[in-house]
């Protein structure tokens, strides 16, 4: 695919159930993991190509509670990367998260650790991580615990 502004034009749309094979897909190439996404689909949020309505990028928000949420599971095509989808994907799903009262974001990385500040995430520890959140599959089985946490406060 050329690198033309008109080649890189994708429609955000909140994730279907129909999406989840695209979406399983996507996050195995890019090296992430597939755990729990099934059950926190109604938080993701999916990028289409205009061109051919292919899923190209995606993130989830998975809400622990009423309070907290985890951003997790960002990925791009590789041949979409450099777009600023990625950035679009993550502003919406923080704006979401805002939207719905939620007082602070989460996330475990392996590779982002120095793009994720670039929105205002902050390292901090596990130990800093409140308990509904470190319930989830990704604190407790998907990552490895040498992921770097990042927060995110909200509002």
């Amino acid at each position: 695919m050329s690198n033309t502004i008109e080649a890189h034009q994708a429609s955000l749309r909140p994730a279907t159930r129909g999406d989840l094979p695209a979406i399983e897909r996507l996050l195995t190439s890019s090296g992430l993991p597939t755990a729990g996404v099934t059950d926190a689909l109604g938080g993701f949020l999916v990028a289409e190509s205009v061109a051919d309505r292919r899923i190209v990028g995606v993130v989830g928000l998975e809400h622990c509670c009423d309070e907290y949420a985890l951003l997790r599971s960002t990925a791009v095509e590789p041949d979409w990367r450099g777009t600023g989808l990625g950035r679009r994907l993550v502003t919406h799903a923080i704006a979401e998260a805002e939207s719905r009262g939620i007082k602070a974001l989460y996330l475990l990385t392996t590779t982002a650790e120095r793009y994720f500040p670039t929105f205002g995430f902050v390292k901090t520890s596990r130990e800093a991580v409140p308990d509904e959140v470190r319930q989830s599959v990704e604190f407790r089985e998907a990552c490895p615990a040498s992921a770097t946490v990042m927060t995110l406060e909200l509002g």
